[in-house]
């Protein structure tokens, strides 16, 4: 019998993927069958990052552009549906973070914040939706938080933009469930990247997160990678507007 989380044959966009959680992400897909195109904005780093998952024998295709411009964005879609073939997984996983106490918090970084972490969403998985709603299936993940559902000091903006993309997860899985999509967020917790430096840095900060997480670590990025498969597998043929939380139980303990 087939493996129910096999992704031969399938294609994944997973944009912000030259690095940390979606490049992990990009791996997992890879090693589950998938073709995968990477995207970023820095064509360079885009590159090293396809170079080296393609050693490793996988598929892999490289399509650098803007997530908060819709003019590339459709020109990336087009390119990538006309000449890599059908995007059957979209995971929408780029972002930023700005860490600034909320009243000296700089006007052009937060519009920067919203439109690379919510907007893009929206801007990428639109022209995507209406290919997969053609065809009549579809699997759409985006790249949710543990800041979904609380709040911290200093990055409220960030925790604000990740609440909106779980709620319009769950509005995209209503309005596409019917066209065959499936529509899921996953919510890591803290895990150890590039995004987090500041913080695994900062003796106080990593001593507080081991005690406040149950598992007592810091997440390692491959761990998001079984979590992602099973989205965007036929295992998960009746999961819609589902947000995935993968936190090591933080997010379960008062």
């Amino acid at each position: 019998m087939p493996s129910p989380f096999d992704l031969t044959g399938k294609r994944a966009l997973v944009t912000g993927s030259s690095r940390g959680l979606g490049l992990a992400m990009a791996k997992a897909l890879a090693e589950a069958g998938a073709t995968v195109v990477l995207n970023a904005r820095d064509a360079v780093a885009l590159g090293a990052a396809a170079q080296d998952l393609a050693a490793t024998g996988a598929t892999v295709h490289a399509v650098a552009f803007d997530v908060t411009n819709r003019e590339s964005i459709n020109e990336a879609i087009k390119h990538i549906e006309d000449e890599i073939g059908p995007i059957d997984i979209l995971v929408n996983n780029a972002g930023m973070q700005f860490r600034s106490s909320l009243e000296s918090f700089p006007p052009e970084k937060f519009d920067q914040l919203i439109a690379t972490n919510l907007t893009s969403v929206f801007n990428v998985s639109q022209p995507v939706s209406r290919h997969m709603i053609s065809r009549g299936q579809g699997k759409i993940i985006n790249t949710c938080s543990l800041m979904s559902g609380m709040a911290r000091a200093a990055i409220a903006p960030y925790a604000a933009s990740k609440a909106a993309v779980a709620n319009i997860t769950r509005g995209m899985a209503v309005d596409w469930a019917p066209h065959g999509l499936n529509v899921n967020g996953i919510a890591p917790g803290y895990f150890a990247t590039e995004l987090n430096e500041s913080l695994s840095k900062n003796p106080k900060f990593n001593s507080w997160l081991e005690a406040r997480t149950p598992m007592g670590r810091w997440g390692r990025p491959e761990e998001l990678g079984g979590a992602v498969v099973f989205l965007a597998s036929g295992a998960a043929s009746f999961i819609n507007g589902h947000i995935l939380y993968v936190d090591g139980a933080f997010s379960a303990t008062a």
